[in-house]
């Protein structure tokens, strides 16, 4: 891979060296800001940071503020790492163009997980033509699945959500974060959509839809079972 630059933004060194350390073991460079103003010298001095993971309590400018600037003239993808996780800054967060948005604490397995999501959702990341997870093999160019020797029949909008639930394994994702991703911010149904859409994926994929965890009250996790 080549180097891909990420930019972790957190007064804490502690947390900024935790980050680094989990990414820097995945192959990425990560440059550092200890407060908002530093990030935005580095984001403006280095045009190729392909991430920033920004931490909204900061001195001098907070991450609200960095996320601001940043939007003005980029849409270098954002995670924002914070404390808080009251649902009206979040939803502040979205508005601002936050790409995610992960409480502390959290598991610095989940954080590389959602970096290289979102790298490859904006192609920084090459995305797989073929992928194959716990047996099932999706194959994107010819829009094909299949399980052990045969084909399973898939609408597009099946196909779609499968694809995003593997690119996304082992994370929790939120029935509204899904319907963002699949079906686009431009859709206004109900997001019970999904439910309809994840049963019959679950009953096409037969016992590998088992693979499609129900998160009561939130949504779904696409886990390979061991």
């Amino acid at each position: 891979m080549d180097k891909v630059k990420i930019l972790v933004v957190d007064d804490e060194s502690r947390m900024r060296k935790l980050v680094r350390d989990f990414l820097g073991r995945e192959g990425y460079t990560v440059l550092e800001a200890g407060d908002g103003m530093e990030a935005m010298e580095i984001f403006y001095e280095h045009k190729d940071v392909a991430l920033v993971i920004l931490d909204v309590m900061m001195p001098k400018m907070d991450g609200w503020q960095v996320c601001r600037e940043i939007r003005q003239s980029s849409q270098t993808p954002i995670i924002m790492l914070t404390a808080r996780s009251e649902e009206r800054d979040e939803l502040q967060g979205f508005e601002l163009g936050v790409d995610e948005y992960i409480s502390k604490p959290f598991s610095p397995k989940i954080l590389v997980a959602r970096v290289e999501a979102i790298l490859r959702r904006s192609h920084v990341l090459g995305s797989e033509e073929v992928m194959d997870a716990g047996g099932i093999r999706i194959n994107k160019a010819a829009h094909e699945v299949t399980v052990g020797e045969g084909q399973i029949d898939l609408s597009y909008k099946e196909f779609e959500l499968l694809v995003y639930f593997v690119e996304n394994e082992g994370i929790a994702l939120s029935r509204e974060k899904i319907l963002n991703n699949v079906w686009n911010y431009d859709y206004f149904g109900d997001a019970r959509t999904i439910d309809t859409h994840v049963k019959k994926l679950r009953n096409k994929l037969g016992e590998k839809g088992n693979y499609i965890k129900t998160i009561w009250g939130m949504g779904y996790k696409f886990e390979v079972e061991e």
